[in-house]
């Protein structure tokens, strides 16, 4: 034999429909009372852990009665009695899984122009402080000179005023970029370290640093990494890659 109680569980005046169902599975041997009856407690409101718990306090409550006395009645009393707090703490677990706020971040990019970047002491200072602040991106050295830096918005912030310091003039922040993402900003960066950017320069103006970079491998770079845009927003002009 191996019915099967179903006891409501309700506190104070709940409406019906926010009833809890328990079951109570009863195996009951030949020899019973003599001998003790299998009990399983379970409800579809309780989580696994919770539902070990309170059968384990169901198999201790039968195991501290008198040998050969009749329990059946005793051990639907003791659910009732005990398993409204199981029930309580798996709604609150509910609730605050419910509640759990996706984590969203934004990663910032900031496109930076200016009319050169020659000087040593310069481009070290760019690339420490890129470093230091958990940038990606890159700069370009000589004529024009371009900076492009992503990470959080605060860091890049940093480091557009780190740099400008204390008169650098010639420099402007000529685009901005946010992107919001649930996960982390590492996952949607267009680029996967600070590079130092150097192609072949071309001019002569009888100046020993005054080169102009190849624009033409700039913008075939930046369409390798999504930006081709970038490339007007920069100079004004529509890139054109050359037929080779």
């Amino acid at each position: 034999m191996n019915p099967l109680l179903l006891l409501d569980q309700r506190q104070g005046s709940v409406p019906k429909e926010y009833e809890v169902k328990v079951e109570l599975q009863v195996l009951l041997p030949h020899m019973y009372p003599h001998v003790a009856p299998q009990l399983f407690a379970r409800s579809n409101a309780l989580h696994r852990q919770q539902q070990l718990q309170l059968n384990t306090g169901l198999t201790s409550h039968i195991s501290s009665l008198d040998s050969g006395e009749l329990c059946i009645c005793g051990a639907v009393q003791w659910v009732k009695d005990h398993s409204l707090p199981y029930l309580e703490n798996s709604k609150i677990s509910s609730e605050s899984a419910s509640k759990e706020v996706v984590v969203k971040e934004t990663l910032h990019r900031m496109w930076i122009y200016s009319h050169h970047i020659y000087r040593q002491e310069l481009r070290k200072k760019i690339f420490d402080c890129a470093r230091k602040l958990n940038l990606t991106g890159f700069c370009l050295t000589g004529k024009p000179g371009v900076i492009c830096v992503e990470g959080l918005r605060e860091n890049c912030e940093e480091f557009w005023r780190v740099i400008r310091y204390p008169n650098w003039k010639h420099i402007s922040c000529k685009h901005v970029e946010n992107i919001e993402t649930e996960g982390s900003v590492d996952n949607i960066r267009l680029f996967h370290a600070f590079e130092d950017l150097q192609f072949q320069a071309h001019g002569d103006y009888g100046l020993r640093n005054d080169y102009h970079m190849d624009l033409g491998q700039f913008l075939e770079f930046l369409k390798q990494h999504q930006s081709g845009h970038i490339f007007q927003i920069l100079f004004g002009v529509e890139g054109k890659l050359s037929d080779k």
